[in-house]
């Protein structure tokens, strides 16, 4: 029996903010949004949307999708920063509520943002495979619109809000499944004040720092992974990267030596969803066969970084 990705859905908000309209007021021009940033207009959660509700649509969803019943699920682990309220009680336990899921379920949150999905990946399938559950529910939900000043240039152009909702299950069914083979982790709390709020819950970011930090680190580490996974770069046949900007996506794949056609540029969608940004996009991807190994890479917050490698079952 293994336990691996049965399905992703997402939630992206209906609401715009156009950085288009900011150019004038920031001093900028439109080919530095398009060559830079990435994006021209992001999704913005509406006055009545907290976190829980922007998890809870995203569970709607993949039930939606799937026919699967999320109230029987074993385990929900939700993944954000920026909680319901002031974090007490847990958004997990808020979600679980909401959606009457069972009360012989556990819930928990992860307090970790780009890195957060490798992470929380990790956790829930480790927990699935020792504790025998069944299904589990990983949620992303980051709405940083909570915490970013739209009058600040260095934040305001990249942070979109969205939540995704991946279903893992446990089964011995002979059906092949996503799962995560191996991975790698890190952290810099030395550099922890380059992406933080304050006292003020405002958001500010060195964008220098993150750069320097993100085009030398995460290199470095994805080059590691694939040497302790006696793996070759053409081994893996996509590589997701955490969309931070187009610039950062561009840096890394330039210094990697990738092929811009297995590295998927989704920012221009969403903008950065912070850790929705990988399973935002990897749910395109769970066709067995169509690509049998993928790497996946989520940096930033703490500075914390991660990366796994994904395959198919057999």
């Amino acid at each position: 029996m293994t336990v691996g990705i049965e399905a992703i859905a997402a939630y992206v908000p209906s609401g715009r903010r156009s950085n288009l309209d900011r150019l004038a007021a920031f001093g900028i021009t439109e080919d530095f949004i398009d060559s830079k940033i990435g994006v021209r207009e992001l999704p913005v959660r509406g006055q009545d949307e907290d976190t829980s509700d922007l998890a809870c649509r995203a569970i709607e969803a993949i039930a939606t999708s799937t026919g699967f019943d999320v109230r029987g699920v074993d385990a929900l682990v939700l993944c954000t920063q920026n909680p319901d309220g002031f974090g007490l009680p847990h958004t997990s336990a808020i979600v679980h509520g909401k959606l009457d899921i069972q009360k012989k379920c556990l819930a928990f949150d992860i307090s970790l943002g780009c890195s957060g999905f490798v992470y929380g990946l990790t956790v829930l399938q480790s927990l699935m495979e020792t504790q025998g559950l069944s299904a589990g529910l990983l949620v992303t939900a980051d709405p940083y619109s909570k915490v970013v000043d739209i009058n600040d240039k260095n934040t305001s152009l990249l942070f979109g809000d969205a939540a995704t909702a991946t279903l893992l299950v446990r089964s011995d069914v002979n059906k092949p499944r996503l799962r995560l083979t191996s991975a790698q982790f890190g952290t810099d709390g030395s550099q922890r004040h380059a992406l933080a709020t304050g006292s003020d819950r405002v958001l500010r970011m060195n964008g220098r720092d993150v750069f320097n930090f993100s085009a030398t680190t995460v290199p470095a580490q994805i080059k590691d992974l694939l040497l302790v996974a006696d793996l070759k770069f053409d081994d893996i046949d996509l590589y997701i990267l955490h969309q931070g900007s187009k610039y950062i996506v561009d840096t890394l794949t330039r210094r990697l030596g990738l092929p811009m056609d297995k590295v998927p540029l989704a920012i221009g969608e969403t903008g950065n969803t912070i850790s929705s940004s990988i399973p935002l996009i990897l749910r395109h991807h769970l066709v067995p066969g169509h690509r049998r190994r993928l790497l996946i890479s989520g940096f930033g917050v703490g500075l914390s970084y991660a990366s796994a490698i994904l395959e198919w079952s057999a």
